[in-house]
């Protein structure tokens, strides 16, 4: 990582975190068996989005559960299924869409509760994981097809759903890729690869493809960079889901700022609201925890448009 100042500093509270009517307590699952070496989990939440009035989205990836978080903080369950949802964001016309590590693209009706599949497979072969995702202003998704990759087997993907149905594999040798977001310009696609500690670049051509593709920065730690987010001056954010920080970079990859978990060091995601689009909202998965911080500078509005 560098640096030629020492980064800032920025504080976090915390916002809210998940109540105890809501907290599985003991309940095993096969995420949990895969990925926390069969300890019980009573929630893991990622992927914070905010709708138009301020509602804010979590999931909770091992209970196959999403909340929506109302401005004065109460939790209402949206829906709980048969799957291991991640990443959850909004699209232009107000759709939901949710990665799901089990059953690929979801889309999900927030007045039912229904899901329904918006991409289950690619040429009749079943994905390895999906992770995360972005949606760009034209309305092509991109999203990460983790898996359970990393350096012994980088062989994870990141595809884009394009608007007219097409689906695009842009990369195929990647170690774990995780989060990923646009440039403000939206020439730029930025991957968080977990189990490499790091944060790859891959400029968009004007053909649609990739090429360049580079290792943007570098961290350190036992997990890696996780969520991902842009703020207006370009700088991207980062969730670092074993160090407790969220990292800002300036466009060359300087690292300037940290924001520091004032609770657990599970900060998993990210996600931009509240006056002005300023405060930054985090997901701090190991204590189901949601803070919240101030920022210099606001973040690129979602959906974009």
């Amino acid at each position: 990582m560098f640096f030629s100042n020492f980064p800032t500093v920025i504080n976090s509270e915390v916002f809210t975190t998940v109540p105890d009517k809501f907290r599985k307590t003991g309940v095993r699952s096969s995420w949990s068996d895969a990925n926390k070496q069969g300890i019980a989990v009573d929630c893991f939440i990622e992927g914070p989005a905010f709708d138009a009035e301020g509602n804010l989205y979590v999931v909770d990836i091992p209970h196959g559960r999403i909340f929506r978080i109302a401005p004065d903080r109460n939790w209402s369950l949206l829906v709980e299924y048969d799957g291991q949802p991640n990443g959850l964001k909004f699209q232009q016309d107000g759709r939901i869409l949710v990665t799901d590590y089990r059953k690929g693209l979801l889309e999900l009706d927030p007045e039912t509760g229904a899901m329904s599949p918006v991409l289950a497979h690619r040429n009749s072969e079943g994905f390895k994981g999906l992770n995360d995702l972005a949606v760009a202003s034209n309305g092509d998704i991109y999203f990460t097809d983790q898996g359970q990759t990393g350096l012994h087997d980088p062989s994870g993907r990141v595809f884009r759903l394009c608007r007219d149905g097409r689906l695009d594999c842009l990369m195929s040798n990647l170690p774990s890729p995780n989060g990923l977001v646009l440039s403000p310009d939206e020439r730029v696609l930025f991957v968080a690869m977990t189990r490499d500690n790091s944060v790859w670049r891959a400029p968009l051509l004007r053909d649609g493809s990739v090429s360049k593709v580079g290792r943007f920065c570098s961290l350190f730690g036992t997990s890696g960079p996780d969520g991902l987010a842009m703020n207006e001056e370009g700088q991207l954010i980062v969730a670092h889901a074993s160090l407790g920080q969220v990292f800002v970079f300036a466009e060359n990859g300087e690292c300037i700022s940290r924001v520091e978990s004032c609770t657990g060091k599970t900060c998993t995601n990210v996600a931009f609201g509240g006056d002005h689009n300023r405060q930054l909202f985090i997901t701090e998965s190991a204590s189901g925890s949601i803070l919240r911080a101030d920022m210099q500078v606001a973040g690129i509005r979602l959906p974009r448009s």
